[in-house]
This record gives C-alpha cells, structure tokens and sequence, in this order.
C-alpha cells in the first residue's frame, strides 16, 4: 500500500429484481449513545421503511430519558432492544447488533443518520451478485444536501493522511491523487469502486460480515469503518459507493464530550497505521506518527471552540 488512489473502473450493473428469485432479508443495525434529539427522528425514518425486515438496536447506555424512548420503539415488532452492557464502544456493539440479527444483508446506520426514501432498497439491491467480500455504502449528504467529508475516501495511509491533511494534495497538481477526501469531486452517475466509504450508512451481506471477522472490536470509537474496508479489499474483496443511496447525517449530536470523541478519533486511527504497516521501517513510522496523530486530533476541538468565540 503507498497512498496512491484506487482509480476509477466501471463496475457492471447488479441484476434486476426480477432477475432474483426472492428479496433477502433486510436487517438495520444502529448502535445508540446519547445521540439527542435527532435519535427520534433517524429510528421513525427506519420505522417507514418498508424493505427494512428487522430493526435492532443496540443501547451503549443511554440517558434515562433516551433510554425510555427506545422500550417505546421496542414495542414493534420489527424492532429488537439490545442493552444492559453499558457503553462498550462502537465496533463492538456493532457487533452484537450483527449477532442478534436474523437478516440476510446487514445495513449498519448511525443514529443521527436519516435515511432518504429509497435507500435501503438500492442498497440491498446493488450486493446482489457482487464478489465476495463486498461492502456497498450510502451517499452520505449533510443537511442541506452537500456530499459530507468522509462519504467516499482514497486510500487512507500515513503518506495520503499526511498529504491530506496538510493540503499539499490539493495545492500540488502532482500530489493530487494522494487526496484522501473526493467528496469534492462530481459525484459519479452509477455504483463505482472506492477505496473507503463511510460508516454512518453501508449494507453487507451477512456472510461476507462474518468471514472478515465483522468489526475489530479493539477499535472503540472511530476508524473501525476504515479498517473494515481496508481488509474486504485485502481478501480481495470490493468496496462500493452507492451515489443513489442516499442519507442524510447530521454529525456531532453526541452529547459526550467532543474532546473524548476526538481522541478516540486519533487513538484509532494511529492504532490503524500500526495496524496495517507491513515492514520495520513502516511500524517504526507509525509508532512515530502515533502520538503526532493523537496531538492533532485532541487539538481538533480546542480550535472549534476558539473559533466559535471568535
């Protein structure tokens, strides 16, 4: 792995309903953690959607309040509560989520995510007949509709990272193609390979789930989506973005705190460096970058707030 982006290769069409024999199961899998307000809304949109088989939802530990608000949910029948076990992290309550589903295909939602009519159904219709592994993520829009920073990214290395997050990718022609974010560029008209999609809204079929091994529950919060992409396509697998499956997520509802957020932002993503570094000289980079990484992202909400009271 160097950085360089995957590019770009047409990818034929998956077949047409009617060429199915039968629609597969549908299970939704959100992991909820004192999302606030827009919980209510993110589960009414699963709720009304009618290719959505299952529901479940895992309770990290909510708020007593929130909390309450989810045994109401869970009087659907569509719907299963999971909780009791308290805030275990993303991955791993992903995870259990993944486990108590009965579902055929997995579509794995943030809960500050909503989804837009149509969605889970060009999801679930798009893995069909794809190599396996295969993962097929969501257009993940901001409120007012803009593609979000994340939705569809290059390969995410500590060269690419570096070059991104300085933004010599983009002030140097030449360095261009190591720009770890492409939400910039025009979206594309159909289902196109990337090299990484965004964890807030993607779908996977149950089996392809289990042979990668689901998510690596050593991440806590932050960066299992990356790492997950990351070995489908290391078994040789595809990642898809899915311009037509669309969500809206609106980020940064949390109630915790945005410092605690960040960190474990920078803690996994210096653990995914280490992770995938092949030689010597590559661990040894990434251990060096480790705590430059945590630096960065713990600096990340002092500037917010500084800018704030500018």
């Amino acid at each position: 792995m160097n950085g360089v982006a995957a590019p770009i290769v047409a990818v034929e069409p998956a077949p047409a309903p009617s060429d199915l024999r039968r629609r597969r199961s549908v299970s939704v899998v959100m992991v909820v953690y004192m999302t606030g307000e827009a919980l209510e809304e993110s589960v009414a949109c699963v709720l009304a959607d009618t290719h959505v088989d299952e529901f479940v939802i895992v309770d990290n530990g909510s708020t007593g309040a929130e909390s309450a608000r989810l045994r109401e949910v869970a009087r659907d029948r569509r719907v299963k509560l999971i909780s009791g076990h308290g805030n275990v992290g993303f991955a791993r309550g992903a995870n259990l989520g993944a486990r108590a589903a009965t579902g055929e295909i997995l579509v794995f939602l943030n809960p500050d995510a909503f989804l837009q009519p149509g969605c889970i159904a060009e999801l679930a219709r798009e893995i069909e007949g794809r190599p396996v592994p295969c993962i097929v993520g969501g257009r993940v829009l901001n409120a007012d509709r803009t593609e979000q920073r994340g939705a569809r990214r290059g390969d995410i290395t500590p060269f690419s990272a570096l070059m991104s997050l300085s933004q010599l990718a983009q002030r140097v022609p030449a360095w261009r193609r190591y720009e770890v974010h492409w939400e910039g560029d025009a979206a594309p008209d159909q289902i196109t390979p990337v090299p990484t999609i965004s964890g807030a809204c993607f779908c996977m079929r149950r089996d392809d789930f289990d042979a990668v091994g689901g998510f690596d529950e050593k991440y806590f919060l932050h960066v299992e989506d990356v790492d997950l992409c990351w070995r489908v396509r290391e078994q040789g697998g595809l990642v898809l973005f899915h311009p037509k499956a669309e969500v809206i997520h609106l980020g940064h509802t949390s109630q915790t705190s945005p410092l605690k957020v960040e960190f474990h932002k920078g803690v996994g993503l210096a653990r995914y460096f280490q992770k995938r570094a092949r030689s010597v000289s590559e661990r040894a980079v990434a251990l060096l970058l480790a705590p430059v990484v945590v630096g960065a992202a713990l600096a990340r909400p002092i500037l917010w707030r500084l800018k704030g009271r500018a």
